[in-house]
Parts: C-alpha cells; structure tokens; sequence
C-alpha cells in the first residue's frame, strides 16, 4: 500500500482522548536505560517457538492513549505552526562523516561479514560525547514505499541521555531526541537535532519527553518509538505526528513556555507527542520471560498483510532467560494512518508471537521472502565486552543461521560492535542499523579514543547470502 496522505492532516472522524495515560507517559519520572547487553556470539539459539496460549498473548496487549486534537492544535498555534520535515533538512548544522573519514576505533565497529557498502560517522561533538547514546534508526523507506516523504530521503536517529554518566544536570537526564539526518546526497549527509516533548495544560505548554528510545518506527505520518520511564519500569511506546514540528523561539536551559516565547533547552526544533500505547496489564519485567515484556526494539514489516510493527524484548547474556519477538497490525482505516490497529475499546492485540532461546537482543526485523510460506526473523546480539563484534542471526520456526567468520570460519561473531535497532529500506533493499558504545568500569573512555559509533546499511540480499 503506497501511503499517499503524508501531506495532509488526517481525519478527525475519530474522537481522540483529552489525555495520555499517566503511566504511559511520566514526564517526570527519571528514565531507565537499557545497558549495553553482553549476548554471546556463538551459542545457536535454534529455531523460533511460537505462543499460541491465550494467557501469553494477552501479557502483550496495549491500550491507546490519543490526545485531544484541540489540545494539539492550541500547541501547534501558540508556537507558529508546523514547520515540516523540510524545513529541519533545510537548516541541518552537523556534517556527517563518511566512511573514509572515520577514525579506526569506529571503522572497527563495522561488520566482518557480509561488510556494509555505506557508511557514516557522527559529527565530532557526537561522537565523542558521553552525554548521550545512539540507540534507534528509521527512514523514510518505512514511511513510504518509495522510500521518501515528498521528495527527500530521511534517515532517523534516535539518541537517549546517558542516565548513567555522573554529574549530569538532573534537567538534562532521560531527555530523547531524534537526529533528522538529510540523506538525499549520500556524499553529504547532514543532521539536524530535534527535541521530543509532551503537550501539557490544554497545549499551552510541553515538557520534556524522558525515555530510553531503542526502537522507532517512522511509518507514513507517525513515528512510533519505544518509552522505558521510571523506576517502576512503566512501559509504553510513543506516537508522534510528521506534521507536527514545532520551532522553539527562545535559546535557554528550560523546556517549555517560558517568559517571551518557548524554549527547548536550547533545540531549536521538538515534537510533541500525540499518543502512547501503554501494557494494558501494568509494569512490565525484564528479569524473566513469565512476566509482561519491556518494549526493546521495534521495526517495520511491510511484507506482512496489513503491514505490522514487530517488536523485541530484552535480557542481560549472562542469563539463560528466552526472549519473545512480536507483531502488532497496523490500522487499515483512513483516518488513522500510522497508527495500529485497535477495536471499539482503543485496544491492540498482539496478532503474531515467538519466543527465541537467544539472549541480549538489541535490534529485530521480519520480513517474508517472495513466495516464501513464513517470515524470517533478523535479531542482533551486542558482545559484553569492548571492541567485540556481534552476532545477526536469522532465524524462522525451523532454523537458525548466521554468517561465520574468522580462522576456518569458525565464530559467529560477524555483525558490527554493538548495534542497536534495525530498519529495512524496502525501496533500496538495505538493512540499517547503528552502533553504540561500549563503556570500560567507570562507564566513560579516555580521550583521544574516539567510540564505536557508526551509522551503516548491509543489502538484506547480503546477509542472506552470508547465512546460506
């Protein structure tokens, strides 16, 4: 289905919720971040499992939270208007490196096997920063199937405060933001930051949206993207509105209005949020797999029918615990692109569910080969220690395989260093994904070491190839 409402606000036939849930979106509650996971490289998890129990599927379950499109709108007037993706494309002021220009240390982290044909590295200031951890991509393959919105190519980044480094502002702490990153010329990628905030008061204000952002998906005019707050791990994923970019106008430390204008801690550009979709049994767990799951990941499938949101799971590698991988139809009706599919009583169920016997996963994708009679199921694994590369397994209800590597090609150990989240560019063919950082001890490195951070695609028909 090509998606050709991306230009239009959608219908307001639907009456849409005054609030967000409180549990779904803490504005004030500090964020939990997923540590780095420590998955083994070698260990053949085997085939996938399905849950068919009715008990197992109903812990997946969410319920939609929308706010009310006139307490949008207020927000949306007070601040000027919706500026548009372009205009964030327009006014991108951080370069992206390329391939060539990368230091060792972060050319390091790419693939061994299949080896990635494009290639990025953050603007200096980004990549050497322990303020903030890359954790998420999309792009506008997953918002449309000719993989742009109007005519310009996007990649997303989503970024996450670093919770865990001392001395932080507590003002600053949990704070996301997404990385609009122009990628029309491939040569020249450049990036523009932008804040993700929450309407509050009628939208005569926003605060700041505080969450571990390890997965989004940009699907046609909403960006869905995964929210861990609070110490009670309330557990929900965000929506935001393409057509909803708002300019901030004053440049000071406070989120929100603020006397003359709006301010976003010095961002000139925030999205507020227009949704959630919280667990409808309460808090979830991530010390086993008996218990309501944490959102992890999330990516698009669009060779699912209706096209789907699937999601992962996440445990600690030293464990044994099994993690579950699981889907969520998108809604097909007219007023409601790029949300999921609900009934009468604003509830989503789980329409597909695996588990798996792998450990640690950072990233999943589905996607079903043409004329195949099941999906394949990508899931990325990040090593525990630092400078070791990890593992892309593929794996469906009868197998599980992935890329050697090495002396005699003897390890599994292929996949880049410490990756996060996965998108597939459907128009392209490529697999994305993007590396985070190990930390030592003391969870901080020493200049003039530069981290493991690199944004890179891998052809889907590669990783293929390097599993048969």
């Amino acid at each position: 289905m090509t998606y050709r409402g991306r230009h239009r606000r959608r219908n307001k036939g639907r009456v849409l919720r005054a609030t967000l849930s409180g549990a779904a979106l803490a504005l004030t509650a500090a964020a939990t971040i997923i540590s780095t996971s420590q998955a083994a490289g070698s260990d053949n998890p085997g085939p996938l499992t399905r849950l068919t129990s009715s008990s197992e599927i109903n812990k997946l379950q969410l319920h939609e939270n929308l706010v009310a499109e006139s307490t949008l709108d207020t927000l949306q007037s007070g601040m000027g208007g919706n500026v548009g993706v372009g205009a964030v494309l327009k006014s991108a002021n951080h370069p992206m490196r390329n391939k060539a220009d990368c230091a060792g240390t972060e050319a390091a982290a790419l693939p061994v096997e299949p080896a990635a044909t494009r290639a990025y590295c953050w603007d200096s200031g980004d990549a050497t920063t322990q303020k903030w951890l890359p954790q998420s991509v999309t792009t506008s393959g997953d918002a449309d199937n000719d993989g742009r919105w109007g005519t310009d190519r996007v990649i997303l980044a989503g970024w996450t405060h670093n919770d865990h480094k001392a001395g932080e502002p507590a003002a600053d702490k949990g704070l996301a933001r997404v990385a609009f990153i122009d990628a029309n010329d491939p040569k020249n990628l450049r990036y523009r930051w932008v804040l993700l905030v929450a309407p509050l008061s009628g939208g005569k204000d926003f605060g700041a949206v505080r969450s571990h952002v390890g997965g989004m998906v940009w699907y046609q005019d909403k960006l869905i993207v995964t929210a861990k707050n609070g110490a009670d791990h309330d557990n929900a994923l965000f929506v935001f509105d393409m057509n909803r970019i708002l300019q901030a106008d004053v440049n000071s430390t406070e989120v929100g209005k603020v006397s003359g204008g709006w301010s976003a801690r010095g961002y000139q550009y925030v999205m507020p949020a227009i949704g959630s979709y919280n667990l409808t049994g309460g808090a979830c767990s991530a010390s086993n797999d008996n218990a309501r799951p944490c959102f992890a990941s999330v990516s698009l499938d669009r060779t699912s029918t209706p096209d789907s949101l699937v999601a992962n799971e996440w445990f600690s590698s030293g464990g044994t615990e099994p993690a579950r991988l699981w889907r969520y139809y998108y809604s097909t009706a007219s007023d409601r692109t790029g949300l999921l599919g609900s009934n009468a009583s604003d509830i989503v169920n789980a329409d597909e569910a695996y588990e798996t016997k792998a450990v640690g996963l950072q990233g999943v994708l589905s996607h079903k080969p043409s004329g195949a009679s099941e999906a394949n199921w990508y899931t990325g694994y990040a090593p525990g220690s630092r400078d070791k590369h990890g593992t892309l397994w593929r794996q469906n209800e009868s197998v599980a395989k992935a890329a050697q590597c090495g002396s005699g090609g003897t390890s599994y150990a292929c996949w880049g260093q410490h990756t996060e989240s996965l998108s597939y560019w459907q128009e392209t063919g490529e697999l994305w994904t993007l590396t985070e950082w190990a930390a030592n001890k003391d969870n901080e490195w020493k200049p003039p070491v530069i981290p493991e951070r690199v944004l890179y695609a891998v052809p889907l028909s590669a990783v293929d190839s390097s599993v048969q």
